[in-house]
């Protein structure tokens, strides 16, 4: 755990600026070819779905990287002007099926309360404490179960996020993320109807299902490792630090170079949690500059643990799995008799 403090905040700040060229630049290469690549998906139809298939891998790629330039509009910190930034979040979340003003509020929650016990449920992938699973009615213990599943979460659940969840607003929402869902909607089904009179409502299926299950699942589970993994940081509120939160409880993903591109360099996590200010190409030149954010890395091998990851336990403060709960249902029986 991070005890040492020192002013982060004028080191992040230097950091804490667009360059348009980089930025445009990045428009380039991240939309232009996810069009590219769904055409050439479209047309490969004519050929054998294997190789639809086999182009749907790196097209998701793209959209994954859509998002990320979505996710900084969402920050203002991918363009100079606040606008600028709202009207190309706008658009790109059409393309990334996601309501611009809605998930901004919702993710801006997640920020301020990453780790904190008191403030979980909003923005984040929820996770119970074992005491609270415990103590919880069988319907809830199974539908906790079955979110939390692998094979749920990262698949039919992260697709059913982006085309169902993503039509609704929050509890919270004001008129402006209400508005945001509503003409997100419209502007999906405009996009979605078009291309099916187009090409044929089957053969949009074919493409366009694909690319959302790889991507949705792939970001999915950027946003679940990063925040899920070993050692964390889980504090009720009046223990919890934004510091801490952010150098303990998000993960420094070290992918292989090539993953690092399609994801947008997200997986220097900790620096964005501490300045989501700083634009996407910027988050690896902090980390390569201050060795203060030089903190252990967790690579792609080392994340796979995380899938067995399944509740927090306050007492022993370590994320545990299902295994874990027959010692806690003992402990309980001993106490009780």
């Amino acid at each position: 755990m991070t005890t040492q403090k020192f002013k982060w905040q004028g080191v992040v700040s230097k950091y804490a600026y667009p360059e348009t060229w980089r930025s445009l630049w990045q428009v380039c290469n991240s939309v232009i070819p996810f069009f590219i690549g769904w055409y050439l998906m479209y047309r490969s139809l004519e050929v054998g779905y294997w190789l639809t298939l086999l182009l749907a891998v790196p097209t998701a790629g793209f959209m994954v990287r859509c998002f990320i330039i979505f996710h900084d509009c969402c920050h203002g910190s991918f363009l100079r002007s606040m606008k600028a930034n709202d009207r190309l979040g706008l658009v790109i979340g059409v393309l990334v099926l996601t309501p611009f003003y809605e998930w901004r509020h919702a993710h801006a929650i997640h920020h301020a309360t990453a780790g904190d016990l008191d403030r979980r449920g909003i923005g984040d992938v929820y996770t119970m404490t074992v005491e609270e699973y415990l103590a919880a009615p069988w319907y809830k213990r199974l539908g906790y179960r079955i979110m939390r599943s692998p094979m749920i979460l990262f698949t039919v659940g992260a697709f059913i996020v982006f085309t169902v969840t993503h039509r609704f607003w929050g509890p919270k929402a004001g008129k402006r993320e209400r508005s945001s869902v509503i003409w997100t909607n419209l502007a999906i089904a405009a996009v979605v109807g078009w291309l099916m009179l187009e090409i044929g409502w089957a053969a949009f299926l074919l493409v366009e299902v694909p690319i959302l299950l790889i991507a949705c699942g792939s970001g999915v589970w950027l946003f679940y490792v990063q925040h899920n993994f070993e050692p964390t940081y889980w504090e009720r509120h009046p223990e919890w630090e934004f510091f801490n939160a952010g150098m303990d409880g998000s993960s420094f993903y070290k992918l292989p170079r090539l993953l690092q591109w399609f994801t947008g360099n997200i997986g220097f996590h900790h620096i964005h949690h501490l300045s989501p200010r700083i634009p996407n190409y910027k988050l690896e030149q902090c980390h390569n500059e201050n060795p203060e954010f030089q903190i252990e890395p967790l690579t792609l091998q080392q994340s796979l643990r995380s899938l067995f990851f399944r509740l927090w336990d306050e007492q022993e403060r370590t994320l545990v799995g299902w295994s874990a709960l027959k010692k806690y249902r003992a402990q309980k029986a001993n106490v009780e008799a």
